[in-house]
């Protein structure tokens, strides 16, 4: 490319050189450490040292990559951020989407809900504004609700097609083929799954055991928990035996 694109006033137009530099990327593709990297925000910062000390390390990563699949998914919509959607706020709702399950939490409601509660509680305490806090809080409560979270706007889709791609596809997804194998392995390097199919659903069914009202009948974690009892394994469990990445 040859000289600058300026706009009428001389100054260099950003939003279009953005839209360039997007372009740019989805012709060559990001480079590994572009694939695993995540927000240098002082937001993000302080999620990662929220959850990280209180989520297994299995279930950190899933949290980790639901993002990194999230941001795949966004790009193969040909949404950009800052445009589309706040990455900022993408990376708080996936990072967070299982901070209902962390022990040391109220346990009194399903662990979707109790997590998005906590969620927007964090953020608005940050300064995060109130529309924003909310819209994470969807995010998060609807995360499990298949139908119902890709009709409540971006950022409710991109965190569901995030989870639903790290599981492989047992959730359901019209965009596991997004994902090269070059692009999985990279983000399972750095964010290995540890057997995740295994310790989220032992953090669900934890949860869902303190309290009756944490395991609702028909809602996840009251048939995980149903099923556990009953068979000693999930139908999620037996059905991500078969999953693209193994478990």
């Amino acid at each position: 490319m040859h000289g600058k694109i300026l706009s009428k006033d001389g100054k260099l137009a950003t939003h279009q050189v953005r839209t360039v530099a997007n372009t740019l990327e989805r012709m060559t593709g990001p480079t590994p450490a572009d694939l695993t990297a995540l927000p240098r925000t002082p937001l993000a910062t302080a999620v990662v040292n929220l959850i990280q000390p209180l989520e297994t390390p299995s279930v950190f990563n899933h949290s980790i990559r639901t993002y990194l699949f999230a941001r795949l998914v966004a790009a193969r919509l040909g949404l950009l951020a800052a445009d589309e959607y706040d990455d900022d706020l993408l990376f708080a709702a996936c990072a967070m989407h299982d901070l209902g399950v962390a022990p040391d939490g109220p346990h009194r409601q399903r662990f979707e809900v109790e997590g998005a509660d906590r969620a927007a509680e964090f953020l608005t305490a940050r300064g995060v504004p109130a529309a924003d806090a909310d819209a994470v809080w969807q995010a998060i409560a609807l995360h499990t609700s298949s139908g119902i979270a890709e009709r409540r706007g971006t950022l409710c889709v991109l965190v569901r097609e995030g989870v639903a791609v790290d599981f492989g596809g047992p959730l359901g997804t019209d965009h596991l083929d997004a994902i090269t194998d070059e692009q999985a392995d990279a983000i399972h390097t750095a964010y290995p799954r540890l057997d995740m199919i295994r310790s989220l659903t032992d953090a669900i069914v934890t949860q869902a055991a303190k309290n009756p009202a944490n395991a609702p009948r028909y809602a996840i974690p009251g048939e995980f928990l149903r099923e556990r009892e009953t068979s000693g394994r999930t139908r999620l469990e037996h059905a991500c035996r078969s999953s693209r990445w193994g478990n």
